[in-house]
């Protein structure tokens, strides 16, 4: 269930006199961006954007860029691209300069549909002029390359039919590639977590759970270490409880010193109109303790009362 939802007296109009009365003259009136970005969702934000312009013959981008800094300027950026737009260009972010952000790469990749990777895949092109399978080739390296490349032909089967007898021989091979001999053979895993459907590969854990006596991301972290491990298990608990997963990536984003913000932001605008309410379930049964407090421990000012109000926490 989302936290964001469309206005439902939705005046375009209206959301861009309030965002221009907030930004003219002498200091910014924060609260009523937040109130404007965190009551509309996004297809009416992008009507919003192009009134903007229509009406005062300016960029609403560039605008709240002038205005705006830090996370807070982020966030609300980013809660103006179209949701493919942002997710290329947080692969591109992920990829750009010195290094790579594997776990950004890993959490995009392993959890869109085959129509979201052609849509990102699109924009990608567009916005860099680069194919995004040659990006990632260029970017990573090795069992993680060969896994993240077969994510971005988004070829994965829409056949929700459970075949049982397929799910035990995958099962079967899986365990073969793994627990059952000395090594791993990693281009097993790859086939399978990458061509099955979501109820197929559901059905391959428990025939996995049977013949091998153990949970499969117990095996996982048994036998891979590393990025290819945590792109392994991205799949497994995306397949087991979505929710739980992004619960999780949310916590590691705010745990310990420091707080991954890019993580932080992109899972909360990404979620918030899909299905933040069950995450924030999620968060809570497994950490024992509210989002909410989290983000408020962790955030501050005008960027904490964004964030708070995406999750629905207004």
């Amino acid at each position: 269930m989302a936290t964001v939802f469309p206005s439902e007296d939705f005046s375009v109009e209206n959301a861009s006199e309030k965002l221009r009365k907030a930004m003219k003259g002498l200091g910014t009136d924060e609260a009523a961006i937040i109130k404007v970005l965190a009551s509309h969702n996004n297809e009416q934000r992008q009507e919003i954007e192009k009134m903007f312009k229509t009406m005062y013959g300016k960029d609403l981008r560039d605008d709240l860029k002038s205005e705006l800094r830090g996370n807070f300027e982020d966030v609300v950026i980013a809660l103006l691209d179209p949701p493919r737009v942002y997710d290329a260009k947080e692969l591109k972010r992920a990829m750009k300069g010195a290094g790579t952000d594997e776990e950004t790469l890993i959490e995009i990749l392993c959890t869109r549909s085959n129509s979201q990777i052609a849509e990102i895949k699109h924009h990608y092109k567009k916005l860099y002029d680069k194919e995004l399978e040659d990006a990632v080739s260029s970017e990573t390296s090795g069992h993680l390359k060969r896994f993240l490349v077969s994510q971005t032909l988004g070829n994965r089967s829409e056949d929700y039919d459970i075949d049982y007898d397929l799910a035990e021989k995958d099962a079967q091979d899986l365990y073969d590639a793994g627990e059952g001999q000395f090594g791993t053979d990693e281009s097993q895993f790859n086939k399978v977590l990458s061509l099955r459907s979501f109820p197929q590969l559901r059905a391959t854990f428990e025939a996995y759970q049977r013949i091998a006596d153990r949970d499969i991301m117990e095996s996982v972290r048994r036998e891979c270490s590393g990025n290819i491990e945590t792109a392994y298990l991205a799949i497994i608990k995306s397949v087991k409880d979505i929710h739980t997963f992004f619960a999780e990536c949310l916590y590691k984003s705010m745990k310990g010193a420091g707080t991954n913000d890019s993580t932080l932001i992109r899972v909360v605008v990404s979620r918030c109109e899909i299905d933040m309410m069950q995450i924030k379930d999620s968060f809570e049964r497994v950490y024992d303790k509210e989002l909410s407090k989290f983000i408020k421990g962790d955030c501050s000012g005008d960027y904490k009362k964004m964030l708070l109000a995406l999750i629905g926490e207004r």
